[in-house]
């Protein structure tokens, strides 16, 4: 580590003296007008300006042409449909404000390029022009601001008033584990103090709070379609942020306390497999994966969509391994998965 930071300081010491030469050399350079730009400078670098408005809506178009097929398929939670539109506009309107902006941008800076007797005209001020590219952009903004905290709102509409399932997410480097409330629909209390690894009480629950011991603890995540889902989030270690973005729903998991989010699954993992949109990506990787696998890839078995959970923190160096898989289901199926689970209490007795 020394000797690393004893190279970056000498690498940092010779970049320093040769800008000292430099600029050493430039205050000794004479006038010269060779070093003006002149008419034929400034017309080849209007000429340019157009070259690269050319280059930045080619490469837009590309990128819509390219990337819009690898974008993640239809919303599986009730709120992401409002989600999606929201998003939708917002970037609706960037596209349109910045095809006209840089459109201008680059015309005029052609138009009104450096020649010889053409002499700037300035403005000290223009009340009109400054209230209309003033008011415009507060009017958008404040839409948009508006309908996405209306949007925000629906999402957070935490409450036990409509039967939800109740969960719990808990991170920690580099996994994550999931806690249903059980029958009673309650989570017990839980502190990172009680943790004891060798009693297999990973999460820390209190064993004298009698809401603990129907809890049931697990390492993939089942969800009954339809049926409201409140989720509580906890970090052990560092921050966290738990991501699904099939459901379109991310919260961030902090040390030390609770963050809530709540979604609706619209959608089982069969249904979506079955989905065109779905089942186009599904091939589109593994033909990438198949083309992977000939140069002697890694991870080159066929993939089958699945629905995830993910960490979107930079949490460590596996945070590459924070994922679990999700899985909606009918409430039946639900039900017969959740009767197979051991409770909290009986995972303790057991061992």
């Amino acid at each position: 580590m020394t000797a690393f930071l004893t190279i970056g300081v000498l690498v940092l010491v010779a970049i320093a003296i040769w800008q000292m030469t430099k600029i050493f050399e430039l205050s000794q350079i004479k006038k010269d007008s060779s070093q003006i730009a002149n008419d034929n400078d400034n017309k080849y670098n209007g000429y340019l300006m157009f070259v690269f408005l050319v280059f930045i809506y080619g490469i837009t178009i590309f990128s819509f042409y390219k990337y819009t097929k690898i974008l993640l398929p239809k919303a599986a939670s009730a709120h992401g449909a409002d989600y999606d539109n929201l998003m939708l506009v917002s970037f609706v309107i960037i596209f349109i404000v910045q095809t006209i902006t840089q459109a201008l941008l680059h015309y005029f800076a052609y138009k009104y390029r450096g020649r010889k007797g053409q002499k700037a005209l300035y403005y000290a001020d223009n009340n009109k022009l400054e209230v209309i590219w003033t008011m415009i952009p507060v009017v958008v903004l404040a839409g948009l601001i508006l309908w996405g905290l209306y949007s925000w709102v629906n999402i957070m509409d935490i409450n036990d008033q409509d039967d939800p399932i109740v969960v719990e997410l808990y991170a920690q480097q580099f996994n994550w584990t999931a806690r249903y409330a059980g029958e009673d629909n309650v989570l017990g209390e839980a502190n990172v103090r009680l943790i004891d690894i060798d009693n297999v009480n990973v999460l820390g629950l209190d064993t004298s709070d009698s809401y603990a011991s129907d809890d049931v603890i697990v390492k993939e995540l089942h969800l009954p379609v339809g049926r409201k889902v409140n989720f509580k989030m906890r970090s052990q270690d560092v921050l966290h942020s738990a991501y699904m973005p099939h459901f379109r729903a991310q919260m961030n998991c902090v040390p030390g306390m609770i963050t809530q989010f709540s979604y609706t699954p619209i959608y089982t993992t069969e249904e979506m497999r079955q989905d065109p949109d779905v089942i186009d990506k599904v091939k589109r990787t593994n033909t990438i994966r198949a083309e992977r696998a000939l140069n002697g890839a890694p991870n080159s078995d066929p993939w089958e969509f699945d629905y995830i959970l993910l960490c979107n923190k930079i949490c460590g160096k596996s945070h590459y391994n924070m994922q679990m898989k999700i899985i909606v289901e009918t409430q039946e199926e639900y039900d017969a998965w959740m009767a197979k689970q051991k409770t909290f209490a009986q995972t303790v007795v057991t061992n």
